[in-house]
Parts: structure tokens; C-alpha cells; sequence
């Protein structure tokens, strides 16, 4: 699945699946533009990494929640950006409907899904044919989600619709959009908030018996951006061990 000569942009890509993402491709030949916005540190470290084994990068800071900086971004990335990789997200924090107010379902569904809509639309002309989309929802946007995530299950829901949406509307530009929808994936969001015998319990109900790393899910990110996966638009592509399926 040889990237040489792409140019790739991943926002929230300094850390956990981002890192993964963005090393590894750079190590299939992208030119990485690794967007981070307050963890430099992290973000250095994943430059770091990729430059070790040879890759291509840049870092770029910007809050991908803001129309001007999600701009600066995609003109940061050049005149073209082949694989375009919305990661950037979170669940903030888990609360119940009674506990929310108005600016938590703003601050939330901005952070997962408004972030995807501005960096595409910014990065949209520099896409030419052949390019990919690849967003990062959810298991939780096809099941609800755990206790307190219901707006975080909602906006990866509505970036799952969002795919198929654009799929329609840039296939004919020859631009494909796909997602993943990990489900339990060892990273800090999990260490933030899963309780651990939680976690432990769901790595037990997964047929596969254990947690998702998060090189596979980059190994997927990988495949979708490539030639190999040319005719494959408008999926949400599930990668959980089979949880929610056994």
C-alpha cells in the first residue's frame, strides 16, 4: 500500500491513534502535516518518531474547532492534500442528560463533528482526484455508547451520516470519504474514562478477548487512503473484535 509522494494531513495527530495514524504513514511514503493544538510535547514526540525511521512530517498547531484556524491548517499542508484524516475528538467528560447543559453539547459536538466539517471544507480544493477522506468515529455512534457519553455517541453518529453524505457528493470528483468506528482501543481516552473493571470486562465479551491496538486502527486508516481500497466509498468501517456482534 505504497503512499510515496502523497501528502497527507491528520488532525488530533500528535498522540494515541493520531501518532499511530500519522506514523504510519510515513512510513508508507506520505508526507505527514501532523495537526496538534495544546500537547506540543506529544506532537513532538510523534515528529520525532517519524523522522527516526526515515519519514516525511511537519507539525502544525491549530483548534480545529475555529473556522479561521482550520483554514491555517489546510493552507499549511500546501497546494494539495491527498489523504485528509479527521481524528481530532474526545468525550470531554461523561455526564447524564440531567447533569449537561447547552454549552457541553456545543463544546462536544463541536470538538467530534463541527472539527470535521471545517478542516474538509477548508481542505476541500486542494483534494484532487483520486484523494481520500478518512473520519474517525465511533462504535459508540452505531451503539449509544457507555453511561454519559449520549452526546458523544450522537456527534460520531452524525460524523458516521456525514461520511455517507459526502461520499455522494465528492464521488464524482473522484474523491472517496470512509470512517472507522473503533470500538475498544488501548489508548488514554480509555485510561480518562473507562473504569478499569469495566474495561476489562468488555476486552472479556469481545470474541477476539482482548483490547485493539492502536496501530491496527492506523493499519485501516492506512488501507482506506490507498489505491487498494479504490472502490470502497461511504463505509464506516467497524474495528471493535467483533464487539456488538457475537
Amino acid at each position: 500500500m505504497s503512499l510515496n509522494g502523497k501528502i497527507a494531513l491528520v488532525t488530533g495527530g500528535g498522540r494515541d491513534i493520531g501518532r499511530s495514524i500519522s506514523q504510519r504513514l510515513a512510513a508508507d511514503g506520505a508526507h505527514v502535516v501532523v495537526n496538534y493544538h495544546s500537547d506540543q510535547a506529544s506532537a513532538e514526540a510523534t515528529l520525532a518518531a517519524i523522522t527516526a525511521t526515515g519519514g516525511s512530517a511537519t507539525l502544525h498547531r491549530a483548534d480545529v474547532t475555529k473556522a479561521d484556524e482550520a483554514a491555517g491548517l489546510a493552507a499549511a499542508a500546501g497546494e494539495r492534500i491527498d489523504i485528509l484524516v479527521n481524528c481530532a475528538g474526545g468525550m470531554v467528560a461523561r455526564k447524564t442528560l440531567a447533569e449537561m447543559d447547552e454549552a457541553f453539547f456545543d463544546q462536544v459536538m463541536t470538538l467530534n463533528l463541527k472539527s470535521a466539517f471545517l478542516v474538509t471544507k477548508a481542505a476541500l480544493p486542494r483534494i484532487p482526484k483520486g484523494g481520500a477522506i478518512v473520519n474517525l468515529a465511533s462504535l459508540a455512534g452505531r451503539d449509544g455508547g457507555g453511561p454519559g457519553a449520549s452526546i458523544y455517541a450522537t456527534a460520531k453518529g452524525a460524523l458516521m451520516t456525514f461520511t455517507r453524505s459526502l461520499a455522494k457528493e465528492l464521488g464524482p470528483q473522484g474523491i472517496r470519504v470512509n470512517a472507522l468506528c473503533p470500538g475498544l482501543i488501548g489508548t488514554s481516552f480509555h485510561d480518562i474514562f473507562s473504569r478499569p473493571e469495566g474495561r476489562a470486562a468488555t476486552a472479556g465479551n469481545t470474541p477476539l478477548r482482548r483490547e485493539g491496538h492502536p496501530d491496527e486502527v492506523a493499519a485501516a486508516v492506512a488501507f482506506l487512503a490507498s489505491d487498494d481500497a479504490a472502490f470502497i466509498t461511504g463505509a464506516n468501517l467497524d474495528i471493535n473484535g467483533g464487539l456488538g456482534f457475537s
